[in-house]
Parts: C-alpha cells; sequence; structure tokens
C-alpha cells in the first residue's frame, strides 16, 4: 500500500474506460522499489487493465551530454528487461516526453507518474496535465520522506530540517513490495527506440558529444546493487572515520545512481539501518537529512540554480568583498583544464573531468577555490555549476546544485569574516595537507587518469 501523502492528484479529469494504465517513467528509472511503479500496477489491477510504461528521451535536456546520456541508457536497458519479467512492456520514445505522453495517453485510462523537482521536470508534468484528458496522478518515489511532509518551507540548515525528518521517518522507511500484475501487455504494439546496445542508441541522438561516456562504470540498478553490496561488505564500518579522507575511499558511489532513479534511495537506507554497523549512522545522515534537504532546497527556492538563490548574508557578504585582492585569477577555460598552481585543486578537477565523479570532501574544497580564484562571486557561481553540470554524473540535479550553493553559504552559518569569502567559510590546501595525505590522492587520480587515456 502506498502512503497517500506521495500521492497528488495533477488534474481534475475522470478515468476512462480505455485499453490500459499508462505509467510515464522519467525520474524513478527502476522497476523496483519504484512507489510510482508500484501504485500503476495497483491501478491496473483494480482496473483490469494491462499496464504500459512510458519513457521520453529528449535530445534536450540542460546541459546533459553523451556522458550523461550514456549512463541513463545503460539503467533504460535494465529497466526494459526487468519491467519484461513482470509481463510489463517498456515503450521509449525518442520526444520531449511532456509531449511523448499525450498521444500514448489517448488509450490509457489513467496515467501515473513519478516526481522531479527541478523546474523543468515541474514543467514537464504541468504541460502533460494540461494537454491529457485523463487522471495524471503523481507518485514521489525518490526521496524516502515526501518533500512537502517533511516541511513546508524552505530550509535553513541540516540542523532545522533534521528533527522534522526523524519525526516522522519511522512512517516512511518501511520496505515496498512489488505487485503481481494480472494483465500482461508484452504483446501489445508499441513503436519503441532500441536500447539494447548502448553505443547505437547514442548515435541515434543529436545530444552534445564534447564530454564522453566513462567506460569504467556502469549504469543501472543491477551495477548499483552490487556496489551498494561491495561498499556495505567492506567500507561501511569505517564511513564515519573515514569518509572525508580523499587518499583512500570510502564512500558508497550511490550518487549517479540515485541521480538517474536506477536505485532507490529507500532501498539503501534499509539496507544500511539494517546493517546495524559502524558507519550506519553517519551513513543515514547523507543518506536521509543532506540529500533530502537538497531536494527541499530546490523544491521551495525557483532560484536554486542563481546567485540570487543564495542565503541574503552569503549574498551580502561576498558583494561586499567582490573587489578585494585575489592573489591568482583563472578563466573558465584555465580552471576546465586544470591549470591553476594547486596540485590538490587540479586532482579534483581532472577526477572529475576523466571519471565523470569527484571524492565528496574535494568537492567542497572545489568549489571553494573557485569563489576564491574568479574575479566576482557571481562569475564563480556560473563557472562552479558549469564545470559539475558538463562533467558530473550527478550533476544537474538537487544534490548538485545544492553542494555548489552550500560553497558560496546555502545550508551553512556565517564565519569569522576574511578577505574575498567575507563570512563564507574557507578552506585551504594547507588544511588539506594537515588532515590527508594528499599526495596520495593526487597519484591517485594521476593513475586513474593515465589508465583511462
Amino acid at each position: 500500500m502506498i502512503q497517500s501523502e506521495r500521492i497528488k492528484i495533477l488534474n481534475e479529469n475522470t478515468v476512462k474506460k480505455r485499453k490500459y494504465v499508462l505509467y510515464w517513467m522519467q525520474q524513478s528509472q527502476r522497476s523496483e522499489y519504484n512507489h510510482a511503479l508500484e501504485y500503476a500496477v495497483e491501478t491496473a489491477n483494480e482496473l483490469d487493465k494491462p499496464l504500459i510504461v512510458f519513457f521520453g528521451l529528449t535530445d534536450t535536456f540542460p546541459e546533459a551530454n553523451e556522458r550523461h546520456y550514456s549512463f541513463m541508457l545503460e539503467g533504460l536497458r535494465d529497466v526494459h528487461s526487468t519491467l519484461a519479467q513482470r509481463g510489463i512492456q517498456l515503450v521509449i520514445q525518442h520526444c520531449s516526453p511532456e509531449r511523448g505522453v499525450i498521444p500514448l495517453s489517448c488509450d490509457a485510462c489513467v496515467v501515473i507518474t513519478d516526481r522531479g523537482y527541478l523546474r523543468i521536470q515541474k514543467m514537464w508534468r504541468h504541460y502533460a496535465a494540461t494537454h491529457i484528458d485523463c487522471p495524471l496522478i503523481q507518485v514521489e518515489s525518490d526521496v524516502v520522506v515526501p518533500v512537502e511532509v517533511a516541511s513546508c518551507k524552505e530550509e535553513y540548515s541540516a540542523a532545522t530540517f533534521r528533527p522534522k525528518i526523524k519525526k516522522v521517518l519511522r512512517h516512511y522507511l518501511i520496505p515496498l513490495k512489488a505487485q503481481r500484475l494480472k494483465h500482461y501487455s508484452l504483446t501489445m504494439r508499441f513503436q519503441s527506440f532500441d536500447v539494447s546496445t548502448t553505443a547505437k542508441a547514442l548515435r541515434r541522438l543529436n545530444i552534445d558529444r564534447s564530454v564522453k561516456a566513462v567506460q569504467h562504470l556502469r549504469g543501472g540498478t543491477a551495477a548499483a546493487k552490487t556496489k551498494l553490496r561491495a561498499f556495505m561488505r567492506h567500507t561501511l564500518h569505517k564511513f564515519a572515520d573515514l569518509r572525508n579522507d580523499p587518499s583512500l575511499d570510502y564512500l558508497s558511489h550511490m550518487s549517479p545512481y540515485l541521480h538517474f532513479g536506477q536505485i532507490s534511495p529507500l532501498f539503501i537506507a534499509l539496507k544500511v539501518k539494517n546493517a546495524r554497523g559502524a558507519g550506519t549512522n553517519a551513513y543515514l545522515e547523507e543518506l536521509l537529512i543532506r540529500r533530502e534537504l537538497s531536494m527541499n532546497f530546490v523544491y521551495y527556492n525557483d532560484q536554486y540554480d542563481s546567485f540570487d538563490g543564495l542565503p541574503a548574508w552569503a549574498q551580502k557578504t561576498l558583494r561586499r568583498h567582490a573587489r578585494d585582492h585575489r592573489d591568482y585569477t583563472y578563466t573558465r577555460n584555465e580552471l576546465e583544464r586544470a591549470q591553476t598552481h594547486d596540485p590538490y585543486w587540479n586532482a579534483a578537477q581532472n577526477e572529475m573531468v576523466y571519471t565523470g565523479t569527484m571524492h565528496g570532501y574535494m568537492r567542497m574544497y572545489w568549489g571553494k577555490k573557485i569563489l576564491e580564484w574568479s574575479g566576482h562571486p557571481e562569475d564563480a557561481f556560473r563557472i562552479a555549476l558549469f564545470l559539475n553540470n558538463k562533467y558530473e554524473l550527478d550533476g544537474r540535479d538537487a544534490n548538485g546544485f545544492t553542494g555548489v550553493a552550500w560553497c558560496f553559504g546555502k545550508h551553512d552559518r556565517p564565519w569569522a569574516e576574511r578577505p574575498i569569502f567575507g563570512k563564507i567559510r574557507y578552506m585551504s590546501a594547507d588544511g588539506l595537507t594537515r588532515k590527508f595525505d594528499m599526495d596520495t590522492y593526487v597519484r591517485r587520480v594521476e593513475r586513474a587518469v593515465k589508465k583511462i587515456t
């Protein structure tokens, strides 16, 4: 049974007597632990109809490139095969999703969709809701606690958000059971975009080719679960103590899979919670508090991708220090090519450019230094977002936008005032070397880049 708080009716149309129930899958790109899918199965069974799943494959998602599309297509291949095992046909169409769903809805009793928090995702669902003649029902599945239940407003920090999540968490931290579908849809005829071969599918897309796919990291639910099992078996027990050390690898590497909805945050939370070992609480803090705080930010703040979306105190202090002397300044191209005086920053940039990921602690340092080395804080914000969204597999989502904003004061507090940063938290290379073996980090990145190139 799906909690009613996850369900939102997006228009006032009545259920029609037609051929099938349609699930418009877009954010939650998986066939298990997907509340929207299970609600669609339940609805199809109640109406005694088969279920069709639709995915709209657009060429024009903002700032997406071949790296992102390749990872996503690998995941969709998983979805295609695992849905078929449940008797459900996946129809992928090469189109803008909010328009592609309309003709398919003409034979649908009702359309179910999942939820996204970015501006474009909201626009897609609003457009579809006003252009189809049957009900469009949204079911939230990519957070553990529904965003409006967690808080009715934009939260100041994790400290204000944490007690609200913890107050209701038990109600939502429960397993989701897959339901059996009464009527299969595999024999129904639809034209569908072929994702069986990723390279071939990529060639058919009219997309940005400037950033190539990463070969060492595979997309999809199966790959995500393999990585999660390895993390829980080998590194979770030391996550609390060693997760911030860039010279080591004690991270879960779940963020790219969460970004594309290829694994459920609820599934991860239950697995980690049941482990009940050292590192469990620290990891759940990252997954349930920090990650869902980012959803809160982009949902309630329409300027989440703008300098103007930062807290007033952060904007004020940065603008006051905008003309401060900078020992080093770099252009966007120099930063993109890792051409700075700082070997640690260069390593972090190269890690992102070549592997599609960056160690979490280094992402904070990386963003702080862009602020320090740019001619103006607003330029720095734009550069950081540009680079993050271009190269990170988990860029262009709530976590990505919030991570960049954090470097400029979001979800933080004012600190002692200093040049350039004003009251924004400062990070230094000396701080890195005091805490960590940074030469080992640099060598690790160099080996990874050499292997890739």
